[in-house]
């Protein structure tokens, strides 16, 4: 990722300073700790928490399994329900679902802490290094394809692995994870933690992956099809909502990229970053990439968000992380345009136009040297050379995760009504392996999956 400002360079901190910044943003339970939140627990009948969880763990029963000092049977709880359960514990919005409606947070503000038990249990069971407590069932003889080695392709190669089915998985990438790999902020998913889950969903066998297998490129969706009995589409988002309209600047660039080549780097101090960093946007790229740069050593990084802070999809507890580590958050601010000099980008242009001021609006100039936009991600549907129905740009499915073309299933971010969530993935990825294995059982044996 080369810059043409001499204002954005690396090794800007002392070498010490990144292991520190990049290391676990929230450490993980000691045993003691682990029971004594798991104490809080009132084990509801018809428990909120399970019922604002996507995957819809059992978390009254795992807890009540880390009390009585069984982890390895908790872990077996939450991986049956979502076999992500470890990184779904590190970035899940946990604010907004389980703990949201716990109902400790109802009545005292502080709920059981769910998320760190959660990965306390699953941390415990992985680092045994034993392979995974499922096995699977006998050979069913049929072949499905996952296009797709993200959470829900994961989640639903795992799932018909357990059902006996074999599964080829073809992804555009050299390694497998999808997001959980590529564009998760590093100090959430510390120690090579995404492949390792990946190592752990693997083990089961029964799954092959195939990599720098892009579709339409190096394979085809007809080609899939007729080689295999079923096919799960996880294509995720493949491409960035652009700020268009504006004068190029090669300072100016999306923060997905900047996020995978932080993750990728082996030496996070060699990862460039500006001493002005401006973000567009008010999601949780915005936030993994303003406080990824100043984690490098920006001197000013600013996040601006064309509405209030509680129009942000970046979660409360987010914004606030952004505030403590030294991001400012300008709200009702609209960017429109790039002042530059001498071909090097100096400040980004804004009107600034909060509720109140009767339709006018007023400019304003951020300083930088490096902007990052991070205002969504876009759904390529041309790799189907439209095969199927779409609504809204993406892949239309029904409640079995099914799409228009008998035989073919889809999941995660790349459907309609995705939810840009790594957990409601993998519940995807799961129910139309449910779905799969239901057709493939009542199809004849001679004959292709249909619905």
């Amino acid at each position: 990722m080369g810059y043409a400002s001499a204002g954005i360079a690396s090794h800007r901190l002392p070498a010490d300073d990144y292991a520190k910044n990049f290391s676990d943003l929230t450490p993980p339970f000691t045993p003691h700790e682990a029971v004594v939140a798991a104490d809080r627990c009132y084990f509801c009948f018809d428990a909120p928490c399970v019922q604002a969880c996507p995957t819809h763990i059992d978390i009254p029963l795992f807890i009540r399994q880390i009390t009585t000092g069984n982890a390895d049977g908790a872990a077996e709880t939450i991986l049956d329900a979502n076999i992500m359960g470890g990184m779904c514990a590190r970035v899940c919005p946990v604010e907004q679902l389980c703990e949201e409606a716990c109902v400790r947070e109802h009545a005292e503000g502080k709920p059981v802490r769910i998320g760190s038990l959660q990965r306390y249990a699953t941390d415990a069971l992985m680092a045994k290094d034993q392979g995974q407590p499922f096995g699977r069932q006998p050979a069913t003889g049929r072949r499905v394809a996952v296009v797709g080695a993200g959470p829900a392709g994961l989640s639903c190669a795992h799932r018909l692995a357990m059902l006996g089915h074999d599964v080829t998985i073809f992804d555009a990438k050299p390694k497998p994870g999808g997001l959980n790999e590529y564009g998760i902020a590093t100090y959430k998913t510390t120690n090579d933690f995404a492949q390792r889950e990946v190592d752990f969903i693997l083990s089961i066998g029964g799954i092959t992956i195939r990599h720098d297998m892009a579709l339409r490129r190096d394979v085809t969706l007809a080609q899939l099809q007729a080689d295999h009995d079923a096919v799960f589409l996880g294509l995720g988002l493949a491409g960035f909502n652009s700020l268009s309209g504006f004068p190029p600047f090669a300072e100016v660039t999306d923060a997905v990229p900047f996020i995978e080549a932080l993750r990728q780097a082996p030496d996070k101090a060699a990862v460039p970053v500006g001493r002005k960093v401006v973000v567009i946007g008010g999601g949780m790229t915005a936030v993994d990439a303003a406080v990824q740069a100043k984690k490098l050593g920006a001197e000013e990084v600013t996040i601006a968000y064309r509405r209030g802070p509680e129009h942000m999809k970046a979660s409360a507890f987010e914004q606030d992380l952004a505030k403590t580590s030294g991001v400012t958050i300008r709200h009702w601010v609209t960017p429109t345009g790039f002042e530059g000099r001498e071909g090097r980008l100096v400040a980004a242009s804004f009107t600034h136009a909060p509720p109140g001021l009767n339709g006018s609006a007023e400019p304003l100039s951020i300083p930088a040297d490096m902007v990052l936009a991070a205002i969504g991600q876009t759904f390529d549907g041309d790799p189907l050379d439209g095969a199927m129905t779409l609504s809204g740009g993406r892949i239309l499915v029904d409640a079995e995760r099914r799409t228009s073309v008998p035989g073919l299933w889809a999941g995660g971010d790349c459907v309609f009504g995705g939810q840009d969530l790594t957990v409601a993935a993998v519940e995807d990825g799961k129910q139309a392996a449910l779905s799969i294995d239901r057709a493939l059982r009542d199809a004849q044996p001679s004959s292709q999956a249909a619905e």
